[in-house]
């Protein structure tokens, strides 16, 4: 068996490869951006043969750079972001990629609430509809899109269409399927009466076949190898819901042991033993072939930042400085005080409330940019403790966390993190914790890991730990209030500003 292990991590917007060692080595890495579209507002879609193209892309250049035999890759594991929606036709060609920044169901979402559709689905799949989930989204297409909704053969994620082109198989696996609410999540399988309260209950045989996240989906082909430099035969697992992947990847694997992922979503997530809590989350998801995730997400973290830096930072560079970092020493310089602004990160809505926008209040002729900064990322970690103390109601328990994704990689968040949060926090060595995750699975599925915490063990270092400033706790509980507090009182005017006028009589066409 081969010495090194393939990760693969199909996010929002870019999708990488990197091969790792046994021992979490990271050899190389190679990475691509995707372009979104967006031909209606709230409306987020990706082109499926372009997300090929560049995943070919990148297992190539990860291959060249690593200077090894394509048949040392033991395995590779793919991870991708959860939910949306993915579908190939019923000739197996691609047909549609939905992301999960998605909000064009808001209103079904609205519909299904009032008519209590959510009470009918928690009970099973241990989630409620929302606008960017997969089931809603095909819901959508059914009413909205009958036209391309007939044409849909299968439907799955993100990194099962990366593993269907690799292998040619149409499978996925229990950690997606589960994060997307299209699974009874105790008995880890398709339920009929779960998709009659989606509306689909035609559906089912639009759902692939399931296997677990770390069963091997097929093979590489002849075809693949030519195209990407692999190894034809060589295995492919089922893979992981990406937010999975980067806590295993981050080193979470015992029971009681937190994940706070600051990427394009704020991810939220402690590992449990039983699906069955003392409260409601927003997401359950399978974690290993016998325990859970209990998640709390939204499209509130990082890529608040990634807007701000596109929009305003994009072309400073100081000596090398990227802008990002740039950014967080600013809001590093600033001194915290009770008048400092506050950033409500909803550029993408709410979970709880899809009409939500981002917004600063408070500024003041004194604020300088670096107060807007730290504003902001202190407005993401807020998301974050909103999240967390749902969690703990819900009765997970857990004294510190894991920090990873692209927020982690600043000196200055994660602090921020951990006083607002008001717990240890650490980060790990490998900063493509959704590759390492992967591979972490991939070692698993071909039996060079007895299991994922042995894989953790063995590939997962920690970098950084950060402790929270007592001195800071009231004056962050203070804040918190205050963000929630204007939230509130914004929720009719978000409504009010996310209405369509109607057209007046008469209007030109």
């Amino acid at each position: 068996m081969g010495d090194y292990l393939l990760g693969l991590d199909a996010g929002n917007t870019v999708i990488k490869a990197v091969i790792f060692d046994r021992h979490g080595n990271e050899i190389a890495a190679a990475s691509e951006e995707g372009h979104s579209r967006m031909p209606s507002p709230g409306h987020v879609e990706r082109g499926l043969d372009e997300l090929w193209a560049n995943a070919r892309q990148v297992i190539r250049a990860c291959i060249e750079k690593a200077r090894i035999q394509p048949e040392e890759i033991a395995a590779i594991g793919c991870a991708g972001h959860g939910n949306g929606l993915y579908a190939l036709d019923r000739d197996g060609a691609p047909l549609i990629g939905i992301q999960s920044l998605d909000t064009r169901a808001a209103g079904l979402v609205d519909e299904w609430r009032e008519a209590g559709i959510g009470d009918r689905t928690y009970p099973i799949a241990r989630q409620r509809p929302w606008p960017s989930q997969t089931p809603t989204l095909l819901a959508w297409l059914k009413r909205q899109r009958p036209d391309l909704f007939n044409r849909i053969g299968t439907v799955f994620f993100s990194k099962d269409f990366v593993v269907n082109r690799l292998t040619g198989q149409r499978v996925s696996e229990v950690s997606d399927m589960s994060g997307a609410g299209l699974l009874d999540l105790a008995a880890r399988r398709y339920d009929k009466a779960l998709m009659e309260a989606y509306g689909l209950g035609d559906c089912m045989d639009l759902l692939p076949p399931l296997i677990e996240s770390a069963d091997i989906a097929g093979t590489v082909t002849e075809e693949v190898a030519t195209q990407t430099g692999l190894a034809a035969g060589t295995p492919v697992i089922g893979g992981l819901f990406d937010v999975v992947a980067s806590a295993l990847g981050s080193g979470v694997s015992r029971t009681g042991s937190a994940s706070i992922i600051a990427g394009t979503w704020s991810i939220n997530q402690v590992v449990i033993d039983s699906p069955d809590l003392d409260g409601p989350v927003f997401m359950s998801s399978t974690f290993d072939r016998t325990r859970y995730m209990a998640m709390e997400n939204s499209a509130t973290s990082a890529a608040n930042l990634e807007w701000l830096v596109r929009e305003f930072f994009e072309g400073e560079h100081a000596d090398g400085v990227s802008p990002f970092d740039a950014c967080c020493a600013l809001a590093g310089a600033i001194e915290p005080a009770a008048d400092d602004p506050l950033y409500h990160p909803y550029l993408y809505g709410a979970q709880q409330d899809g009409h939500a926008r981002a917004g600063f209040y408070g500024i003041a002729g004194w604020h300088t940019r670096g107060h807007l900064v730290r504003a902001l990322l202190e407005g993401v970690a807020f998301g974050h403790r909103h999240h967390i103390e749902t969690i703990r109601k819900a009765g997970a328990v857990f004294n510190e966390a894991v920090l990873s994704g692209g927020g982690s990689r600043s000196l200055i968040w994660p602090q921020i993190f951990a006083d607002v949060l008001g717990v240890p926090v650490s980060v790990a060595r490998s900063r493509e914790t959704g590759a390492l995750g992967a591979a972490i699975a991939a070692g698993t599925g071909v039996g060079v890991f007895a299991d994922f915490g042995a894989g953790a063990g063995a590939m997962v270092r920690t970098e950084r730990h950060y402790r929270p400033d007592v001195s800071l706790k009231a004056h962050y509980a203070r804040r918190y209030a205050l963000y929630q507090d204007i939230a509130e009182a914004m929720a009719p005017l978000w409504r009010r500003l996310t209405a369509v006028p109607p057209v007046a009589a008469g209007a030109a066409a």
